[in-house]
């Protein structure tokens, strides 16, 4: 259980713009171990009926405020040690909750390597540096004869090393510090310039070879593209700012006279400029400004892999599924409704063997055999000339014809999920069946991957790691618990993003499932090993159990809660079961006679919701989408040409559509609508299809640019 410090939820409550009592009850929930799924379905009066998005924001305030308390004993347990903890630092230290002011505050007493002012220190001159500052005295060379020795040989050396002093007291002012960041944050423009040691390599960043900008207009994308080629040497970035300006501003703090004290006062202030301050504000600029890149590239493709894992699923139907190839053959699997791997048969109906009238056969004969519903084929090398294969193919009983993403499919395959799975089949099965099974649900094979190889980001591998795996893992479990999981058939791996539950819990639910059969309700979950009360509080309501011994088993109704729909059958004189499938009778009911101290009208108001449609998947159903026939590559595209496309990725300068070339276009954010948009998210979402014009064709380059017809 975390410590709660009662200022947090004053800051977190202004941060967000919500009620403190909401905050604070939310920051409660979180710290005795709720889960952010459970609390925003089972908690909304509570919470105020935070979303999952504001009470992940709260959590996410409430580890970074933590961190700061850390933080702040570290110091003070550091200066305490130099016996130089004063109250009134001490209170300061206590009471900021900046990080850049709380470093400012330990800048002064930070241990640091050996510097030019440490050495002038050394050299007994720390002296002259507070007689100049005071600026009483103008007879500077005679002070600094009084503090000259062996290492120490003339006054020009006195007075440069009590500039050195003077320079990094300059740099440790944490009022200039802050004001200079301030100038930095709006006035700072970023500048880029090609690495001159860098030739054909840096050509991919050719648009950043000398380009500058205003830093808080630079949109995240172009950020964080710039930051690549830093990082990859080939560009150069810097910061430009109006360093007259700063100096100025430093001047005009430290400087309260003229003559020689002042002159040497305002060398040493443009020397710390330059040599200590502004190296160090630009990191912190620019570390700033890279947070908030990448918390807006996090956001973008956890949005994104949302959208995807929510796809509209096939459901349990028979599958045939293509991973398609050239030379290596097509690889084909089918698949029973309930996903399990039936035969696989390799074909080779393209170049160059051309044995499609065998391959037609076998396909043909596999769907009869195996009574397929539906063919999924994907979407990589030959696969637009597979789909014409399929497409031409004489059936007596013609299943639909889906194409399917194969991204990240080639991941899967060689995991130890995959080879758990199926120990017996080589890679190039794994993925053809995991082709498949994306038909049928979406969420239950895509949760097997790494959520970032499933290609719906934008600079994924640039953004910091460790807070895009927390985001992504966070988004898994959103959407699993969003759509609920069937008990007796989830596998392991999904079951692990139930609320609650993790990876140890899954493996017991698999191995309880395994030797005792089916869940027939779900009381009988508290028997799996280690699943104790508060496991079965925060997963049991988003478990379902399709035909069992209570109905309410398969709807989002909270067990605690099913003795509320029992009194509200028992009112109406009805059997549960008559109950649960009369919604005209429901319809009667007085949801405030069933208020409680632990149950508001919110969860009242879902009970009712939730028995509307038991057992209904939230998701939708797939549905067949034809490319134009014409097209097959980048060389079949002419300008003008408009085709039908479907939405494969979204970025905040466009979406990337596949119109069937083997190279996704763009829809560049200014193509998109009349009106202004700030994202095209708000506009677009993945899978959907679109008629586009195509705008430009660079077949060197590989792009294809698009404008949406409305």
């Amino acid at each position: 259980m975390e410590v709660l410090y009662p200022q947090h939820t004053t800051l977190i409550a202004q941060a967000l713009g919500i009620q403190s009592w909401a905050v604070k009850n939310t920051m409660s929930l979180l710290s005795e171990g709720a889960t952010l799924p459970f609390i925003a379905r089972y908690r909304k009066e509570m919470t105020g009926s935070l979303d999952e998005v504001q009470i992940a924001d709260i959590q996410k305030h409430m580890k970074k405020l933590l961190e700061l308390e850390e933080r702040k004993l570290t110091i003070i347990a550091a200066i305490e040690e130099q016996d130089k903890l004063t109250p009134e630092l001490k209170a300061k230290i206590e009471t900021t909750y900046d990080a850049n002011e709380l470093e400012d505050l330990y800048l002064p007493y930070k241990r640091k390597k050996k510097t030019r002012a440490g050495i002038a220190r050394e050299q007994g001159l720390e002296p002259l540096a507070k007689i100049i500052m005071s600026q009483r005295n103008d007879a500077i060379s005679s002070e600094a004869k009084r503090f000259l020795n062996a290492q120490v040989p003339s006054i020009d050396d006195a007075i440069s090393g009590a500039q050195d002093i003077i320079a990094e007291w300059i740099s440790e002012d944490q009022d200039i510090r802050e004001r200079l960041r301030q100038n930095f944050r709006k006035f700072a423009k970023i500048s880029s310039k090609k690495n001159a040691k860098m030739k054909e390599e840096a050509i991919h960043f050719q648009d950043y070879f000398d380009f500058e900008e205003p830093l808080s207009k630079c949109p995240s994308h172009r950020f964080l593209a710039m930051m690549r080629g830093k990082n990859e040497d080939m560009l150069r970035l810097s910061l430009v700012v109006d360093d007259d300006r700063m100096l100025d501003m430093i001047d005009r703090k430290f400087i309260r006279s003229k003559g020689a004290a002042a002159d040497i006062i305002a060398d040493a202030i443009s020397d710390g400029y330059k040599r200590l301050i502004f190296p160090t504000i630009e990191t912190q600029i620019f570390n700033e400004f890279k947070e908030k890149a990448d918390d807006e590239a996090i956001r973008v493709f956890s949005d994104n892999l949302r959208q995807l894992l929510l796809s509209p699923p096939l459901g349990q139907k028979a599958v045939l599924a293509i991973d398609p190839g050239f030379r290596t053959g097509c690889k084909v699997v089918c698949l029973n409704a309930n996903g399990d791997f039936l035969e696989y048969q390799t074909i080779f109906p393209h170049e160059p063997q051309k044995q499609k009238a065998e391959a037609e056969h076998i396909i043909r004969h596999l769907v009869d055999k195996y009574q397929i519903d539906a063919i999924s084929i994907g979407n990589g090398t030959a696969s637009r000339e597979t789909k014409g294969l399929v497409d031409g193919i004489h059936f007596d009983r013609r299943p639909e014809v889906y194409m399917v993403s194969e991204s990240g499919a080639s991941i899967y395959s060689a995991s130890d999920v995959a080879r758990e799975e199926f120990p017996n089949q080589d890679i190039t099965v794994r993925g053809a069946i995991s082709i498949g099974r994306r038909l049928m649900d979406p969420l239950a094979e895509l949760v097997k991957i790494d959520a970032k190889s499933i290609g719906v980001g934008q600079y994924q591998h640039d953004v910091h790691q460790g807070k895009l795996k927390e985001n992504l893992d966070m988004t898994v479990e959103r959407c699993v618990n969003n759509v609920g999981v069937n008990l007796n058939t989830a596998s392991e791996h999904i079951l692990t993003y139930v609320a609650g539950i993790g990876p140890g819990l899954a493996k017991n639910i698999v191995n309880y499932r395994r030797e005792n059969g089916d869940f027939s309700n779900i009381e009988q979950l508290k028997k799996v090993p280690r699943l104790g009360a508060k496991a079965f509080e925060q997963a049991s309501g988003f478990l379902r159990i399709r035909n069992g011994e209570n109905l309410l088993d398969n709807t989002g109704v909270h067990p605690e809660s099913y003795h509320l729909v029992s009194k509200m059958a028992k009112q109406l004189k009805l059997e549960l079961s008559v109950f649960v499938e009369a919604k005209e009778a429901r319809a009667k009911i007085n949801l405030n006679d069933f208020i409680n101290d632990k149950s508001g009208l919110p969860t009242l108001q879902d009970i009712m919701k939730e028995l509307d449609k038991p057992g209904l998947d939230p998701r939708g159903q797939a549905r067949p989408f034809d490319f134009d026939e014409r097209i097959r590559s980048i060389h079949d595209l002419h300008v003008d040409m408009v085709v039908p496309g479907i939405v494969t990725n979204l970025t905040n300068f466009g979406a990337f559509v596949d119109i069937g070339a083997k190279q996704d276009a763009l829809l560049h954010i200014s193509q998109i609508t009349n009106r202004f948009i700030q994202s095209p998210s708000e506009v677009l979402h993945l899978g959907q299809e679109l008629k586009v014009k195509i705008t430009e064709v660079d077949v060197s380059r590989k792009r294809i640019n698009l404008t949406l017809l409305f």
